[in-house]
């Protein structure tokens, strides 16, 4: 089935509309003990953790979204729902992680949001929405429409002194933490900067938009044998975001994302980067595979 510009737009506003009810609740239990439970995922904590408000999040997305399904003939992909790879045979498919980062929302520290993006079978966003429930602000974007911060049109403009470098916490504990903190303050140096920070924390929808908020920036993962690392609704509505700003983002090697892998929906093999400008991402992945020989 083909969806038309109008099709992209209505489909568009019922994210919207998705987005700021689970933002409702997830604000609505920011300040509540909430209980926490383990679940099958990645080898990291933030991808083993979930709460009733993910549950409740997604309940209430569900709820908007599926009636477009049959409308619409889409099929639909959900973090806390088994994968029914409906994805795989229809044109397009829902992304949604009702509640990304939510390490940060159990720690009570901003990072964690709603996300929800339209793909296509072949792996391409064709809508993107995210609302950060802490700031109150919606991110949005549709294929050939542009993106917007709070209904306005999203440019990152300002240029401050020092490049801003963006990864998960676990990074910490990486092997290759502290020769890619040297390495960052060379790239930095190089291209003109006084310095460079490298700022640690999640989620992944609210990292990459970060780098929209505080250009220049960069958020990057590098590749990782064990699962996880992300999966698919983490990173395909922010991907929409920065196709419609023409702003890099890819995998680690500059490769696109591969956003409906047909194998897993972890997106550890091959890494992402989100970048506000193109040599900074091409250093950042320059890097990398030198930190490999």
């Amino acid at each position: 089935m083909n969806l038309t510009v109008d099709d992209l737009f209505l489909l568009s506003q019922c994210a919207v509309s998705a987005a700021y009810q689970a933002g409702q609740i997830i604000s609505k239990h920011s300040k509540r003990s909430v209980a926490v439970q383990s679940k099958q995922g990645g080898t990291s904590l933030a991808a083993q953790v979930v709460t009733e408000v993910d549950h409740l999040s997604q309940e209430i997305i569900l709820q908007t979204l599926q009636p477009t399904c049959k409308i619409f003939d889409l099929a639909l992909l959900s973090e806390e729902s088994p994968d029914d790879r409906e994805r795989l045979r229809k044109d397009f498919f829902w992304s949604i992680d009702p509640l990304d980062g939510t390490l940060p929302f159990i720690e009570s520290v901003p990072g964690y949001s709603v996300s929800i993006a339209l793909v296509s079978r072949n792996g391409v966003s064709q809508l993107g929405v995210v609302y950060d429930p802490v700031e109150q602000t919606l991110y949005q974007a549709v294929k050939g429409g542009g993106a917007m911060r709070n209904g306005k049109s999203l440019m990152p403009s300002s240029k401050p002194h020092t490049l801003t470098f963006i990864t998960d916490k676990s990074f910490a504990e990486d092997p290759l933490y502290r020769p890619t903190l040297s390495e960052l303050e060379h790239i930095a140096k190089d291209l003109g900067y006084a310095g460079s920070r490298l700022v640690l924390q999640g989620g992944a929808a609210m990292n990459a938009c970060q780098v929209l908020n505080k250009p220049p920036a960069c958020y990057f993962k590098y590749p990782k044998a064990n699962q996880g690392g992300g999966s698919l609704w983490d990173y395909a509505a922010t991907a929409c975001l920065f196709s419609e700003l023409g702003l890099p983002v890819s995998d680690i090697h500059g490769q696109p994302l591969e956003l409906n892998r047909s194998d897993s929906t972890f997106m550890n093999h091959r890494g992402v980067l989100y970048s506000s400008d193109a040599e900074l991402a091409r250093r950042v992945g320059m890097l990398y595979e030198n930190l490999q020989t």
